[in-house]
């Protein structure tokens, strides 16, 4: 799988967009190539329908041709199409098109108007779902995708063919080719070695991900591996057992039951730092205050409810004006308020209702009593 996940400027830049017409189009996807027509299928098919209603609000054919033109030659883009994730979300306008490749699994949705619907993609990339399974033994190496609603997928890693050496003695002709270093330093100079390459093939497969990943690994190489890894999202915890005693059922059941785990603890923590600094004034579950705060730069972090419907607008000065029904001027106040947080540095993390304090759709921390 191969992420190509947005940063907070590319969020900002998307909010910020305003073109009469503009194309959101998201699609359902996967990782397994034998999967990737049927989705390219998808995309030919969305645009074929964002044309059609380009039309009908009556955009000239030029800029319709222009559009379609950029989409089409995203699908028949080799490249693009050689790794896959589990949904895709494509915004393109004239002069304009990205393209990101996400975790999360997403409907297919399809949104025409002045403005690109982010919506979606917010929640996925700050919605924690899924992860790795990393799997390391002598000779087996196996890196497992978790999703919240799918089997594990086995992905396929690309490693290099002196791997197999690295961890044995090569006889050729009653000489060595390769010599093992004396003793226990040499051996585990070897042992990383061995790992850090696993770890250039997973980093390349992976891409950009932040998701959280789970090693499993033989004893001597457990440590080995921790030492040289960079990847920012292995967790401390694994899983205490041999790599070879374990199927992927096995993987996939232990790994889940960490992860709960992890980001139950994340919550944890939240919940008793967000009761210490509101005592101090410097927290927030008020959504006025809120809106306030991140537009005046003073949110230093954002839980928001993913599944917030909550419509309207919000004005420069940051108070908000709900609707009972959107219309063609509203849309999300929490995704707007994400977004201001985003462009000020801050960070936000989508999150399921029950996990916010108060009964209301956002919390937040502040950089300064409001």
């Amino acid at each position: 799988m191969r992420l190509t996940l947005p940063n907070a400027n590319d969020l900002a830049d998307l909010t910020k967009h305003r073109d009469d017409a503009s194309v959101s189009i998201y699609l359902s996807s996967s990782p397994l190539p034998d999967q990737r027509e049927a989705v390219q299928l998808s995309l030919r098919s969305s645009i074929t329908d964002a044309e059609a209603q380009l039309k009908e609000i009556g955009v000239p054919w030029q800029t319709i041709a222009e559009i379609s033109k950029a989409a089409s030659a995203l699908e028949s883009d080799r490249e693009f199409w050689r790794y896959q994730a589990h949904a895709l979300a494509i915004f393109v306008a004239s002069g304009t098109l990205k393209a990101f490749r996400l975790a999360n699994s997403l409907e297919n949705h399809l949104a025409v108007g002045d403005r690109f619907d982010i919506g979606p993609l917010l929640r996925s990339v700050t919605f924690p779902n899924g992860g790795y399974v990393l799997s390391i033994d002598e000779g087996d190496v196996r890196l497992l995708e978790l999703s919240a609603d799918q089997r594990p997928i086995n992905l396929e890693l690309e490693l290099p063919p002196e791997l197999d050496g690295v961890l044995e003695n090569a006889a050729h002709d009653g000489r060595l080719d390769q010599r093992r270093a004396d003793g226990a330093t040499g051996q585990k100079v070897e042992q990383q070695r061995y790992c850090r390459l696993i770890q250039d093939a997973v980093l390349k497969h992976i891409g950009e991900s932040n998701l959280p990943m789970i090693l499993t690994a033989s004893r001597d190489l457990e440590p080995a591996y921790r030492i040289v890894n960079t990847y920012q999202g292995l967790l401390e915890v694994g899983i205490d057992a041999h790599p070879s005693s374990l199927t992927t059922d096995d993987l996939n059941v232990r790994a889940r039951t960490i992860l709960d785990e992890h980001y139950a603890h994340e919550l944890a923590d939240w919940r008793e730092l967000f009761g210490t600094q509101r005592s101090n004034g410097l927290a927030t579950s008020q959504l006025s205050e809120v809106a306030r705060a991140a537009t005046a730069s003073g949110v230093a972090e954002l839980l928001f409810d993913m599944e917030s419907t909550l419509e309207g607008s919000i004005d420069d000065t940051g108070v908000v004006h709900e609707v009972s029904e959107p219309d063609a001027e509203s849309y999300g106040i929490v995704d707007e308020i994400a977004v201001r947080v985003l462009r000020s540095g801050g960070t936000v993390k989508a999150v399921r209702a029950g996990d916010l304090p108060d009964n209301t759709p956002v919390a937040a921390s502040l950089r300064y009593p409001m």
